[in-house]
């Protein structure tokens, strides 16, 4: 496997060849309810990969291990076009819907766009989670035009120099703004990612900044002070550095946000639950589905199950339902498995009971049934219906 270093961050070069501007859009086929039926009964519905196509980054982040001024220039790695195809065909063989695709800075990769194209035309959902910092017109309308299906744009605060001066980059929440206002206009959703740190003193001014930006969503990601894996989003600064009481009153604070604001925050309300019986050390109600439905592949195309997990799981060319890990885990905080978790717990045990009747076990497929924990997923997946709708 081979890697290429890209150049420093691409502030004025295109996102891709110039030619792919000119190839005609990318209109992913919508499944029918049928379809959606199908795959839900025989693989529990489809899994989503994180996708670290370079771990570059433009930004200087003060929590953050990919943050400019940190990194060594001598490690920078980035994955070729050629093997980011083999990655998107190995996904569909092994039902992965959703491919995000992160970095350090995803934008800084000069075939983001290409990429982007081959994943939607293959049938997969691509999405980009961003600082932003990099947004152009035309990369926008080029990614528009080749399929991409939802935006995740990175925010720390609730104002503009808070967040401007964390991220080391000016201008940037115009950027964001006017990325905002063409992505709607285009029908493609934008969700805010805000990292729960001491950025945010009042978590209740949080929806009048968002929606001065444009934005008509927002995710929490949990602080993270470690991580085993080769994902360096984490550090041990004080800006996320909390103690057990302090974390569990940022949980309360953004469950009250949700109860109260009106601003749609897509963290379910269970999963917030969920992260404070974990600090307590309660028993969890819900384990993870990494490493059976959601992954992480970084740029020397090492699949994990998550970010957290030290060993990876094997070699993306490697990857087959073999390598499927499915242990109930509840080692981590990872927002990004741990909720979809709750989210697709039904689907899962759907698929289970199926397969169960095949089986002729007939208890089993019961107990899969009639789990009471599917209620709460359900209730989850409707809280989030129209969020969940939009992806």
């Amino acid at each position: 496997m081979s890697t290429v270093t890209l150049n420093p961050p691409l502030a004025a070069a295109p996102a891709s060849a110039p030619a792919a501007h000119f190839s005609p859009p990318v209109r992913p086929a919508k499944k029918s309810a049928w379809q959606l039926f199908r795959e839900v009964l025989d693989h529990g519905g489809p899994g989503y990969l994180q996708f670290a196509i370079t771990n570059i980054c433009n930004a200087d982040c003060g929590f953050c291990g990919f943050a400019r001024s940190q990194f060594d220039p001598k490690a920078r790695r980035s994955v070729t076009l050629q093997e980011a195809r083999d990655v998107v065909d190995i996904s569909v063989r092994n039902h992965i819907g959703y491919l995000l695709f992160v970095g350090g800075e995803p934008m800084v990769h000069r075939d983001l766009r290409a990429m982007t194209r081959y994943a939607a035309e293959r049938g997969i959902h691509p999405m980009i989670c961003t600082n932003g910092g990099l947004w152009t017109e035309e990369n926008m309308r080029g990614l528009a035009s080749d399929g991409l299906s939802s935006v995740i744009m990175s925010i720390d605060a609730h104002d503009v120099a808070k967040h401007e001066k964390n991220r080391g980059l000016p201008e940037v929440c115009r950027k964001i703004k006017r990325a905002n206002e063409f992505f709607q206009a285009a029908g493609i959703q934008t969700t805010a990612s805000i990292t729960a740190s001491r950025l945010i003193d009042d978590y209740e001014r949080l929806p009048d900044f968002l929606e001065s930006l444009g934005f008509r969503s927002c995710t929490f990601s949990y602080p993270l002070t470690a991580l085993g894996s080769s994902y360096l989003s984490f550090s041990d600064s004080g800006l996320v550095n909390y103690s057990k009481d302090e974390l569990l009153q940022v949980f309360e604070k953004i469950k009250q946000l949700k109860r109260t604001s009106g601003f749609p925050v897509v963290n379910p309300r269970e999963s917030l639950t969920e992260m404070q019986r974990h600090l307590r050390g309660e028993r969890e109600r819900f384990g993870c589905l990494g490493g059976h439905k959601y992954f992480y592949l970084d740029w020397h195309l090492k699949l994990y199950r998550c970010h957290f997990w030290e060993t990876p799981m094997c070699s993306i060319y490697e990857f087959d339902p073999s390598k499927l890990i499915r242990d109930g885990c509840t080692r981590c905080m990872i927002d990004c498995y741990r909720d979809p978790s709750v989210l697709q717990f039904a689907a899962i045990s759907a698929s289970d009971a199926w397969r169960n009747l095949r089986r002729g076990k007939l208890a089993d497929a019961a107990k899969n049934l009639f789990d009471s924990r599917n209620l709460t997923s359900l209730q989850a997946v409707w809280e989030e219906r129209k969020w969940i709708g939009g992806v």
